[in-house]
């Protein structure tokens, strides 16, 4: 096989080398026979981009990653240099040299450098920062239990690493078996909030009854799991011992390394414009085929001299299809990329600016992007006795310092200080300063108006998304037994609660502050008993008393009503994809124009398969419920224009189990609410399935995947987490999103205009040639 492969590229004069590179698989194909995995010593890679590539930024493939300069210099200027596009231009350079056409050759020789030179410069840019982000923990050294120091780049999985106790970058995924740490997960998440991890329970103590954690779980054990790439601030151990930790996973298989993979190997673009191109040139070599083969037969009919005969025949073909094309493709995107800077948008795949011109659906984040950051306190609401209190404003009077309430908030939190500043969540941060109480250390905190009234905090159960609440176990200093408080999602903690201590107008109250668009949490008090231990979070996350609930402000940025106003006079749809309250989102939507006022919202309340009985969907207005059915959505008369908004567990049950309903409902879906991360990805998946072209805005924050699965990506944020979205603003305003599409349909259209007119260009001039040449007109020569 080698042999004839090498034949044939000696007789077609390298082409075929040349077919075999652009086509990978025709490559192994034609020069390998297939074998067993260990025999093996080429491997041919399926992926989204090219083989060779892949290949040489990866050099051996070692369980760590590792980008070499000398691989990335060579492999860049290769895939630049071999580009189809450029291998036809350097043909038609040759061939117009031989003509002694020197003038134009030189000017496509300069144009094609520059755009070579310009490539090369950004994508050497990109993988030089990508290097960075992989280098910046590659030479760390770490304590491994196996009794040496070793590089973390000899870490395997099931060593066990001690963390240092003045912090570090995690070399890898690894998850705490003794100690506490306090991690800044910016990279991963996008918010520069500390993290508290804590140690991973011992399973044999939960093992009774068989109901324990036997088998680890990165999901369900992320409170407990060190990420690759995140920043370990602080280490916390006790009774002596050294933080350590067990590693799990290296390499790519990090959390860190699928985020580099998904930046080296991104999704192909589908766009029509480019597709239509390339057809159309593929007419252009079918038209130059026939015009060669006319000319090529009418200049030997003529017998005119053999040079003569070969240069004017291909010459046919360099005048049909215009070796500059390319460079004047990107003329409009080169402009819209100047002009995108100026206004402080940055794009490390410029030609998804041309996308941006169809985007026509954008679908937005809520809190940091829509929204202010920050929460403001609005004011409190007890309970006492079974009933709620008139809403207060302030929790820091005299008369509720003292209170299980005010308490709860003092301490129900994952704060810690570093450097003598308290830093966590910015919402945990508001409810600590409401209440006006002190930390004295990251475990001890006291009222400043009763200087013998402290608690100590003695165990913490940090906040999980999944379960939507946290809570502690704390001690009063003096006294002997031990409380445990909780916060979280209101319906979540009334659920561990005494229904006697809950309110009968829980629901109505719930809902009224949703509906105005305030973020809700509610807190639970329990005394423990002296028997019972708080190592368990299971035993005493239940026979709660309700404490109350906490109403946080969050307002809406000033240029956003604005903003989608605009969009809407533009007929481009938006949706709101956020992790927030289903209420508070749809209030937020109506806040800001996204729902007009006179509009109906449909919430579609899907419920999965449950004691025999099959899925189905409860669709209920903003209030009242109006069917139940699970395929009737055809069948519901509206009048007015309707809105549908759905959680998160419900558009998972609806993708599962409700597949002929999915495109229905995301026509029509504006707000979508308690998403997952995963789940927004699905989302833009859905929505691309049904021939939008998406955008999505976000600020980083669990928004990555959808960033980079979207037709146009805006990250907000300019942390590493945003690597991959082909669009960051410096400013973190959604007055980048009509910016960028308003650039990209100026893109667009001078693309198409500068293709429409190169096309008819070439096709005229190869008519009138062809027609010269069958009457041997001198004007040719």
């Amino acid at each position: 096989k080698l042999v004839l492969v090498g034949l044939g590229g000696l007789c077609t004069g390298g082409f075929l080398f040349l077919l075999l590179y652009w086509m990978p698989e025709w490559c192994v194909k034609a020069t390998c026979t297939r074998s067993a995995v260990r025999d093996a010593e080429v491997t041919l890679l399926r992926s989204t981009v090219c083989m060779k590539p892949q290949l040489n930024f990866l050099g051996s493939l070692t369980p760590h990653i590792s980008i070499t300069e000398t691989c990335l210099n060579l492999s860049l200027s290769l895939s630049q240099v071999l580009n189809p596009f450029y291998i036809f231009q350097l043909f038609s350079v040759i061939l117009w040299c031989t003509d002694e056409y020197y003038y134009y050759a030189m000017a496509i020789v300069i144009m094609s450098f520059i755009s070579i030179a310009t490539s090369l410069y950004t994508i050497k840019k990109q993988y030089v920062m990508l290097h960075d982000m992989v280098a910046a923990h590659s030479t760390v050294r770490v304590t491994v239990c196996r009794g040496e120091n070793a590089l973390s780049t000899d870490l395997v999985p099931g060593d066990v690493m001690v963390i240092p106790s003045n912090g570090t970058i995690m070399p890898c995924d690894a998850v705490l078996i003794c100690g506490t740490c306090i991690v800044n997960e910016s990279m991963l998440t996008g918010e520069s909030v500390p993290v508290t991890k804590t140690d991973l329970p011992n399973p044999q103590q939960d093992k009774k009854g068989g109901h324990g954690d036997a088998i680890y779980s990165t999901e369900e054990h992320k409170r407990h799991t060190l990420f690759c790439g995140t920043n370990v601030i602080q280490t916390r151990y006790y009774t002596g011992e050294m933080v350590k930790a067990v590693v799990v996973r290296t390499g790519f298989s990090t959390a860190k390394g699928q985020l580099i993979r998904s930046i080296l190997y991104p999704k192909p673009t589908d766009f029509k414009l480019y597709r239509d191109a390339y057809l159309f040139l593929l007419c252009l070599v079918a038209v130059a085929s026939v015009v060669f083969v006319y000319s090529l037969v009418m200049k030997i009919i003529n017998q005119e001299p053999v040079k003569e005969i070969i240069v004017k025949s291909l010459d046919i073909i360099t005048i049909t299809v215009p070796p500059a094309l390319p460079a004047a493709m990107t003329a409009g995107i080169v402009y819209a990329q100047r002009r995108l800077r100026k206004v402080g948008i940055f794009s490390i795949s410029p030609q998804r600016i041309n996308i941006c011109g169809q985007l026509n659906l954008v679908c937005f984040d809520k809190t940091g992007t829509l929204t202010e950051d920050g929460l403001d306190m609005w004011g409190i609401q007890r309970v006492e006795d079974g009933r709620f209190h008139h809403s207060e404003e302030k929790a820091d009077d005299k008369s509720l310092v003292t209170t299980k309430f005010v308490s709860c908030m003092a301490t129900c939190h994952s704060l810690t200080k570093i450097e003598g500043q308290l830093s966590g969540d910015p919402l945990d941060l508001k409810m600590f300063e409401a209440t006006g109480w002190v930390s004295v250390c990251s475990h001890l905190c006291k009222t400043t108006q009763s200087a013998s009234y402290m608690i100590g905090i003695v165990r913490q159960f940090s906040f999980s998304s999944a379960l939507q609440r946290m809570s502690v176990v704390v001690r009063q200093i003096g006294e002997r037994r031990m409380d445990a408080y909780l916060k979280g999602a209101p319906e979540v903690v009334a659920s561990l609660c005494k229904k006697e201590t809950v309110p009968e107008d829980f629901a109505e109250v719930l809902e009224d502050y949703t509906k105005q668009g305030f973020r809700v949490i509610a807190l639970a008090h329990r005394r423990l008993e002296s028997k019972l231990t708080f190592h368990k979070v299971d035993q005493i996350e239940k026979n709660m008393d309700f404490l109350g609930l906490i109403i946080m402000q969050n307002k809406l940025k000033t240029e956003t009503p604005g903003v989608l106003e605009d969009l809407r006079h533009a007929n481009i749809r938006t949706v709101m994809v956020t992790g927030d309250n289903m209420l508070t989102a749809i209030s937020v939507a109506r806040d800001c124009g996204m729902i007009q006022p006179q509009d109906r919202v449909i919430i579609a309340d899907a419920l999965p398969p449950k004691d025999g009985q099959t899925a189905k969907i409860n669709w209920h207005y903003e209030m009242d419920i109006i069917m139940e059915d699970g395929h009737s959505v055809d069948e519901m008369r509206i009048q007015e224009q309707y809105h549908f908004a759905m959680s998160g567990k419900s558009f998972s049950v609806i993708i599962e189990h409700f597949q002929d309903l999915l495109q229905k409902l995301v026509l029509h879906g504006t707000v979508f609410a308690r998403m997952a991360p995963d789940q927004k990805t699905q989302l833009v998946e859905t929505l691309e399935s049904v021939d939008y072209f998406v955008g999505m805005c976000g600020d980083g924050a669990n928004d990555c995947g959808a960033l980079k699965r979207a037709h146009a990506g805006i990250s907000l944020s300019e942390l590493e987490a945003s690597v991959a979205s082909p669009f960051t603003s410096t400013t973190p305003s959604i007055t980048c999103v009509p910016n960028l599409i308003r650039e990209g349909r100026a893109a667009l259209i001078t693309s198409f205009c500068v293709f429409k007119f190169m096309a008819l260009y070439s096709i005229i001039q190869c008519l009138s040639v062809a027609l010269l040449y069958s009457v041997s007109s001198p004007f040719i020569y």
